[in-house]
């Protein structure tokens, strides 16, 4: 027994012969081929075309798309950093006052502390400052020391220093002093 492919041969597709059969020219049916052949290269080629371009395409989006990242990283505290030039330039005048008194010092350096406090508020930066007797919370606190006190055990005792958040990520903790 043989493994012959029967659909291979000539007419198993449904299509005559291509030697001499009743109905067509040798020479008729080659020439059709050759241009179905030609079809299909052409296809072929202005879809590998069409292929290159959104290739292309996509290398330049992603290439853009670095530059972006990388412009949004550089640059991306721009308007923080516009925002506390005015803050800046408070301070600059207060040192090149004169006459000062220590109320006027004190006057100056609260509008300063209300511009920045302006500046925050716009950027959403909050200030962490846990009350006493606030439990201690370790995402959003820093145990200095443990201290005795008639607070309940793990509560806070005293604010050292605030902490800040920035979009309700931490930036820096508070750091606190918490009841034994």
């Amino acid at each position: 027994m043989t493994d012959t492919d029967f659909s291979a041969a000539p007419g198993a597709s449904g299509q005559p012969p291509l030697s001499g059969d009743a109905d067509g020219n040798l020479d008729t049916r080659l020439l059709d081929l050759e241009g179905k052949l030609a079809q299909a290269i052409a296809d072929a080629e202005k879809l590998r075309e069409e292929w290159l371009r959104a290739k292309a395409e996509t290398d330049n989006v992603r290439r853009r798309g670095q530059d972006d990242v990388a412009k949004a990283h550089r640059f991306g505290i721009e308007g923080f950093a516009g925002a506390l030039l005015a803050v800046k330039d408070s301070l600059d005048a207060a040192l090149t006052v004169e006459n000062t008194s220590i109320d006027s010092f004190k006057q100056g350096v609260e509008l300063t502390a209300r511009q920045l406090d302006s500046v925050f508020e716009k950027f959403a930066v909050k200030e962490i400052a846990p009350a006493p007797g606030e439990k201690f919370d370790p995402h959003r606190h820093q145990a200095i020391s443990p201290v005795e006190s008639d607070l309940e055990p793990g509560s806070v005792v005293a604010v050292l220093q605030k902490g800040y958040t920035l979009h309700d990520r931490v930036l820096r903790p508070a750091l606190v002093t918490v009841s034994q």
